[in-house]
């Protein structure tokens, strides 16, 4: 193949791939598997490597990062980026509308109301149709060029349409970490014995000043564009005219804003919003109400940080007084030792809080808590509660001072710590707290979903000394079961049946219930999808894993690490003895392919509202089923699966007019008959 053959063939696989990152990450609605999508970006990476200089910084291949930076560039903004000037109650947003209606000379003004999504503004620049920067906010005049990090979010468009403007122009959006990702990672780190995010805002911000750009791509980033900066080919009239350009151009942007005509409309937008935002894929803290008018945003301008023409308003966070009972030590799997809040219950954001985590001792005397202090509790984010203050005046007397154990509270050995002193954590293998959550983990749902084996179930077992390890969990027996307490010989025979069924989950399960540091569900699933069996993986070379996609370099070295050691080598020899699926591709199969056989294929489904089941039980049948998940309703929407407070998603089914469906019509359809 000559050098210019190569650029035409690069050229056609670059447009195949956005086309199908576009249907697959914007329209949820994919045309092809996974499998052929990888196909496509294994050609080119191919083509890439043999013919190096005509590698484009916007390739598709570039969506997992490159090698660490040593920096980030400082660059100067075309047009500077201001912040907002806030508000905090309805009064000071009636005296905001009060000073437009007299700047502008009208009794009514009409506004674009937005959600405020609480991440990191940033600024896009592209010229001739191709993406050429990112940067943050910074100061407003200069910011941090992000480039290499932003290219990895999937739906940030490298190549534009012809519809787009070909000269250069700059947009204005917000990368964020969506409500669910932010859940997964506070999940992982806590299993990892990492310090957690505080919200997701802290979680956006650090990943995309992580020096190594595979580092970002694992945090699944998103992106929502709302302006422009400098864009002297875009005639626009109005604010909300704006949403059109950014379909048409693939830019991805809310589909929740109201276009409020006067003061009332304004206000019963913001309450509208308020009560839906708790339903929303991120965290909004509060709205953004904008001129409409393009004319009237340049004729009120704005003073020297904010502009005249908008405003935010800020919800306020939910937060609730309660007693701090005790300071309990949790030991995580990989032996972090973490202080835990024990509340007297009480309810916030809707729902009943009685632990917090309380991350570390740092935060612990940075907040001078101590146990019997009545605090002040939300939940970070609207996610994870948090205790927010301690109330000093209602403090008795003069608590001790809270510190952290020198001796593992499970088994005594002297803990160690970092060298910051913030992280602190049990150095025993054999720690029985760490080998519980261990086993906890592999039993879970999720994991090897063993029904029964629960928490209590577990602590019994590693105390009786029948569970030493996690092979010991397919040698038990009904006789030793019987003498726990509490367990009968029918609920002894029903754990035995569930254990001797998790033999055949699918292979990624198993990989996703060892534990192995930095590998989820959906990184086990690709990665069995990948190299079919645990025994290959096991044996798959550094430079293999690392060019998967969402895997890169930290991934790798945990998965080598992992298989290296003779301790897990020894471990997976013993599960293989006992049945399960290390060295085949396991006696079930995984999920099936969207589109193939199956009841549901063929068809896209939504899934939200309360269920009886956690919602990935209800993603792992449908995936079984040939169907495919989708995260936002939208006109590719087959069907969405809506238990009770189904919240926006549900309203936005009706307008697209997609088929509603509850749960006993879901089971009908994936058991006929």
């Amino acid at each position: 193949m000559t050098e210019a053959q190569a650029l035409d063939e690069i050229a056609r696989l670059t447009r195949e791939l956005e086309r199908h990152n576009r249907l697959y990450y914007v329209e949820a609605a994919p045309e092809i598997t996974d499998r052929e999508y990888d196909e496509l970006y294994r050609s080119l990476e191919s083509l890439e490597a043999r013919f190096p200089t005509l590698k484009s910084p916007n390739s598709p291949t570039q969506r997992v990062g490159g090698e660490p930076a040593t920096g980030f560039r400082p660059v100067e903004h075309p047009v500077r980026m201001m912040s907002l000037d806030n508000t905090y109650s309805e009064q000071e947003l009636v005296e905001f509308y009060d000073r437009l209606r007299k700047l502008l000379g009208c009794r009514d003004v009409p506004v674009v109301v937005e959600p405020k999504i609480d991440g990191v503004a940033v600024s896009a620049v592209y010229e001739n149709r191709e993406l050429v920067r990112v940067a943050t906010r910074g100061d407003g005049q200069t910011g941090d060029d992000i480039t290499r990090n932003a290219r990895t979010i999937r739906r940030l468009p490298l190549h534009l349409p012809p519809e787009a403007p070909t000269g250069r122009f700059e947009l204005r959006g917000e990368v964020f970490l969506p409500t669910a990702g932010f859940a997964t990672i506070n999940r992982e780190r806590e299993e990892e014995g990492e310090p957690l995010f505080m919200n997701p805002r802290n979680a956006t911000a650090g990943s995309l000043k992580q020096l190594d750009p595979r580092v970002t791509a694992s945090r699944r980033l998103d992106v929502i564009f709302y302006g422009v900066g400098l864009a002297p080919d875009l005639l626009l009239e109005e604010q909300v005219d704006l949403q059109g350009f950014f379909q048409r151009c693939h830019f991805p942007c809310g589909d929740k804003i109201w276009l409020a005509n006067n003061l009332e409309e304004t206000l019963a937008a913001i309450r509208e919003l308020d009560v839906l935002r708790h339903s929303l894929p991120y965290v909004t803290d509060g709205a953004v109400i904008k001129v409409n008018s393009l004319t009237a945003q340049s004729a009120l301008g704005s003073t020297s940080k904010a502009p005249r023409w908008a405003i935010a308003y800020k919800f306020e966070p939910e937060q609730a007084e309660t007693r701090l009972l005790n300071i309990e030590i949790q030991v995580g799997r990989t032996g972090a030792l973490t202080p835990v809040a024990h509340l007297e219950p009480v309810v916030v954001s809707g729902s009943t809080v009685a632990r917090a985590t309380l991350h570390n001792q740092e935060e612990i005397e940075r907040k001078d808590i101590r146990i019997g202090d009545t605090v002040v509790i939300e939940k970070a984010g609207e996610i994870i509660p948090a205790v927010v203050r301690v109330v000093r005046e209602k403090r008795a007397g003069d608590p001790p001072k809270f510190a952290m154990p020198a001796a593992c509270p499970a088994c005594g050995t002297p803990v160690r710590r970092d060298a910051e002193l913030v992280k602190v954590f049990c150095p025993n293998e054999h720690c029985p707290a760490k080998l519980k959550r261990r086993l906890q983990h592999f039993a879970s749902r999720t994991a090897m979903d063993i029904e029964g084996l629960g928490e209590q179930l577990v602590d019994q077992l590693v105390d009786a000394g029948l569970a030493r390890s996690i092979p010991d969990l397919y040698r038990l027996d009904a006789s030793s079961l019987c003498h726990l307490d509490r367990m009968g010989s029918k609920k002894a025979a029903n754990l035995l049946r569930a254990l001797d069924s998790s033999r055949s989950r699918p292979v990624w399960k198993l990989v996703f219930a060892l534990g192995i540091p930095h590998v989820g569900a959906t990184s086990a699933r690709e990665l069995i999808r990948h190299f079919g069996s645990i025994a290959n993986l096991a044996n798959a070379p550094s430079d293999e894993l690392a060019s998967l996609p969402d895997v890169g370099k930290v991934v790798s070295e945990s998965i080598r690490t992992f298989f290296d050691s003779p301790a897990n080598q020894a471990l997976l020899a013993e599960l293989e003895t006992l049945g399960l699926p290390v060295a085949t591709g396991g006696t079930a199969p995984g999920p099936a392919e969207p589109g193939s056989s199956g009841a549901l294929a063929n068809t896209t489904w939504v899934i939200t509202g309360t269920l009886s089941q956690p919602r990935e039980v209800f993603t792992e049948r449908i995936l079984a089923a040939g169907g495919k998940v989708a995260g936002s309703v939208s006109s590719a929407t087959t069907y969405l699966l809506a238990g009770e407070k189904a919240g926006s998603k549900l309203t936005k089914a009706a307008s697209l007019g997609v088929r509603v469906i509850d749960e006993p019509t879901f089971e009908g359809m994936i058991n006929p008959g």
